[in-house]
């Protein structure tokens, strides 16, 4: 079609036509034949006509030529400066490109311009107020663009801003009333049962990631999530169930590898776990939690050298969690290196008061005949074990097993 056109004489009814074949080329994404078409016209006019350079930078951005597309919205705003579509498209390319402060220069030109009503401009001026840490006026900006027009993006970017401020029941708020216009979003479903999960709230969590599940049942976000409330609970063989449908869509994926690798630790198959944990750590090697894992199924099953180097690992990629250095405690009392497996639980305790931390301790210097002071930390042991609640005092036997002989021993 494209070629039937080419080398007419042209008038300005002509331009009319060739703008119109050119929109409808374009959204029939038949890109090559418009692009022939464009380059036809632009030739003629002396590279002079806007709608031809305005349609020839958004095919070269959907092309991923995000600079290239820059220019050619720029040359169609000089063409006509008054068009606030060109001044869009300008900030919208500069975003792409990461100058946030430039693109938002262009927006703020267009609302001058008397477009105040436009939902786009001030959606796209609070992305760029985001990106620079403006987050009062960027939360502004969206709740202006939800004003004049509600979009599920403006509701997931304004809740984004919060969960970075860690607002998260402000951020439940906000997906929640875009839920009213989109009740089946799975990814609002499912970033709405993440915020729970991080709050704590399994079950509110589980309700809303099953829901989106009902939607999309192989979102492998979503089948992550689901997957490691049900491995909390300890339903290990379902939880593994759940993962196989996402390692057909994310094969490659760390946070998966690591959470199959900790359902076989919790059905006692350590070879498995162990060699899912290691491609985990293969494809990210610097996710503190694979190598903390790593060094439990090491402690767990007697190589306490592996155990150590895991567990240094995982203290180097996050040092402010206190269990690595309780479980370095134990691995290097193990190896026989009592004094600096008390320096490992002392650095524990400094950083949070536990009563596992003053369990183990105490076990670790009775082991090493220290009497006095395993008393010291049994008693505090005790002291935290009352004022702890009835299901945590009760959850776990192995903790009442090594209550009962340290009592024994101190009796």
């Amino acid at each position: 079609m494209a070629e039937i056109l080419k080398n007419q004489v042209f008038s300005k009814e002509q331009r009319q036509k060739r703008n119109y074949l050119i929109h409808l080329l374009y959204v029939r994404k038949e890109f090559d034949d418009c692009l022939l078409l464009i380059e036809d016209t632009l030739a003629q006019v002396n590279e002079l006509s806007e709608y031809p350079l305005f349609v020839k930078g958004h095919i070269y951005r959907k092309r991923g030529k995000i600079t290239e597309s820059l220019t050619l919205f720029q040359r169609a705003a000089r063409l006509n400066p008054h068009n606030v579509d060109n001044l869009k498209q300008v900030g919208r390319s500069l975003f792409l490109l990461g100058k946030h402060k430039a693109a938002l220069d262009y927006l703020e030109e267009a609302l001058r311009m008397g477009h105040q009503d436009d939902w786009e401009i001030w959606h796209n001026k609070g992305l760029c107020l985001a990106y620079l840490r403006k987050f009062e006026d960027a939360k502004e900006a969206l709740l202006r663009a939800n004003s004049i027009q509600r979009h599920d993006s403006t509701f997931m970017q304004l809740g984004q801003i919060m969960t970075q401020e860690e607002d998260y029941k402000g951020a439940i708020e906000v997906y929640l009333e875009a839920l009213e216009f989109s009740p089946e979003n799975p990814e609002m479903l499912t970033t709405i049962g993440l915020l729970y999960l991080r709050m704590g709230e399994n079950f509110r969590a589980f309700d809303f990631l099953g829901n989106s599940l009902t939607h999309d049942p192989t979102n492998p976000k979503t089948i992550l999530a689901a997957g490691s409330i049900i491995q909390d609970h300890s339903d290990m063989d379902v939880a593994l169930i759940k993962y196989r449908v996402a390692a057909v869509k994310t094969p490659n994926s760390a946070q998966l590898w690591n959470n199959i690798g900790m359902c076989f630790f919790g059905k006692q198959r350590y070879i498995a776990a162990i060699a899912c944990l290691k491609k985990a750590l293969y494809l990210d090697p610097f996710e503190w939690i694979i190598s903390y894992n790593l060094g439990l199924v090491h402690l767990n099953t007697g190589h306490y050298a592996s155990a150590f180097h895991y567990f240094s690992a995982s203290i180097n990629l996050k040092p402010d969690f206190p269990s690595s250095y309780m479980y370095l405690g134990m691995t290097l009392a193990r190896l026989d290196d009592t004094e600096n497996a008390c320096a490992a639980y002392d650095k524990a305790i400094e950083m949070e008061e536990d009563m596992l931390f003053h369990l183990n301790y105490s076990i670790t210097l009775v082991n090493s005949s220290l009497f006095d002071k395993a008393r010291d930390h049994y008693e505090a042991f005790e002291r935290l074990f009352q004022e702890a609640d009835e299901e945590t005092r009760k959850g776990d036997k192995d903790v009442a097993e090594m209550r009962a002989k340290l009592k024994s021993v101190f009796a």
